[in-house]
């Protein structure tokens, strides 16, 4: 586990997250996995900061504190009108450091002059800094979560020297077409591991072709400029992140 040259690092905490299979969650009765999914974790990262230029690729998780989880009855909306009763079951005082780092998508050619990677760097760890540029939520909309810099590995954890535990196949991520140049959405699973309170996931490329299924025919969402995309140079944080150098 090599830190890039672009690397982040950064604390997420929260009083509940509900981190489970999106695919299988719709309705009824949900149980959050022991660990959070690579997904949920890019999907925090994106809202930190994130543009089309980008793939972030989420290296490790370092489980900071022990693995609670609590019931909750929730009342959801019915579709016919009124409330059903359910049980949701949640994560509990949680608290992740996460390692990370981005590379460009080549599928999106037309933003090849958004390429800066010294900048594309330092507006992200501006933004963590700052707490992220959207509303952080663990799993699920419910979940409010804060983010903050710290250093990977730095602190004591509660699951330092506790050998490894193996939870099983899980939900990894979905393989999105805009990233992968196919017209297709696919889902990924990953038999899930964790060795002394560290999770080291798989790129999505390297996971278990056995362990992918095809959810159903989507198309990449086009960028252009001026119309719902701004290149790095004229970003406004840059602007901002060049005052703050110079003062």
């Amino acid at each position: 586990m090599n830190k890039k040259r672009n690397s982040v690092e950064f604390k997420i905490t929260g009083r509940y997250a509900l981190f489970s299979d999106p695919v299988t969650r719709v309705g009824g009765e949900k149980f959050s996995y022991q660990i959070p999914t690579y997904q949920a974790i890019k999907g925090i990262l994106e809202s930190v900061y994130w543009k089309p230029t980008i793939i972030w690729h989420i290296d490790a998780v370092r489980v900071m504190k022990k693995i609670q989880t609590e019931s909750k009855g929730i009342k959801p909306i019915k579709m016919s009108g009124g409330n059903d009763l359910s049980f949701y079951t949640y994560l509990r005082d949680v608290e992740y450091q996460v390692l990370a780092h981005f590379d460009w998508n080549y599928q999106r050619e037309n933003l090849e002059d958004d390429r800066d990677e010294n900048k594309h760097h330092n507006i992200a760890k501006r933004s963590i800094k700052k707490g992220g540029r959207r509303d952080i939520f663990l799993g699920t909309r419910e979940c409010q979560g804060y983010v903050e810099p710290c250093s990977f590995k730095k602190d004591e954890g509660f699951y330092d020297y506790y050998g490894e535990i193996d939870f099983g196949v899980q939900f990894h991520g979905y393989d999105y077409p805009d990233e992968t140049g196919k017209d297709e959405l696919v889902v990924r699973l990953w038999r899930a591991k964790m060795k002394d309170g560290i999770i080291e996931f798989p790129a999505p490329k390297d996971c278990d072709l056995s362990l992918r299924r095809y959810i159903r025919k989507m198309t990449a969402k086009k960028f252009e400029d001026d119309r719902n995309f701004s290149f790095v140079d004229n970003d406004l944080s840059v602007v901002d992140l060049m005052n703050e150098e110079g003062d």
